[in-house]
This record gives structure tokens, sequence and C-alpha cells, in this order.
């Protein structure tokens, strides 16, 4: 599994960004999908995730500005990043993990933000100046 995140870039604060996040994988429905980040200096983080049945996952700190979505026939995720804030800059990472067929049966949107993934992208700069 491969994925390749795109659309980072340099904004000013308030302004918003959408990032993708291509999969390649022929069995795209069975992989939770995550975004991480990472400040300089810190460690990285969850950011959003999908593949919970309680719905999408978010972090505290970006509840209410970023959205994440999926086109299932493109296998690719997007996270659309509103009222950017200079915190917000980092290095974003895609992430994938296969929960189809895995030993838990029920994955909560907490855990999708802090477990273990298997594959990652190679990361996107985002860079949010005041």
């Amino acid at each position: 599994v491969q994925l390749v995140e795109s659309g980072g870039a340099l904004v000013q604060a308030g302004e918003s960004l959408t990032l993708s996040c291509v999969v390649s994988t022929s069995t795209f429905d069975d992989y939770a999908i995550a975004w991480f980040r990472q400040a300089p200096g810190k460690q990285r983080v969850g950011v959003s995730a999908i593949g919970s049945s309680d719905g999408t996952a978010y972090e505290d700190s970006v509840k209410g500005r970023f959205t994440m979505s999926s086109d299932n026939a493109k296998n690719t995720v997007y996270l659309r990043m509103n009222n950017l804030k200079p915190e917000d800059t980092a290095t974003y990472y895609c992430a994938a993990e296969k929960i189809k067929f895995a030993s838990h049966t029920y994955y909560s949107r907490s855990y999708l933000l802090t477990m273990k993934y298997d594959y990652w992208g190679q990361g996107t700069q985002v860079t949010v100046s005041s």
C-alpha cells in the first residue's frame, strides 16, 4: 500500500487549505485512514481519521475547523482545513491500517487517532503565517 499526499502550502492565518491523499490499494474499504501532523520538535499526533462505525475522528484542537472526507471511487481522502492558525503549522502525513478481518471488531474514534498504522505517506508541509 502506498500513500501520496499533496496540497500543502504556505498560507496566512484564517485561510483555508485542502490536503489530498491517494491510497494505492484495490481494497480501499478495508482500511482505516488517518491524518497525522508533526510540528518541529514535537511528537506526531493524530488529527483526523475514518474507519470507525462511530463516525469521523477529530483531535480536539481541530474540531469545527477541519473536515475529513473520502472519495472511495478515487481511493482518495481529503482534509479540508478552515480558519487555519499558526499552531497548525506542521508536516501532515496520511496513514493507513487494514482493519477489515483484523482481530478488533470495533474501533472507537479516539483509538483511530492513536493506534499503530503500518502504511505512511511522505508528508506534505503546511505553514501558516500570522
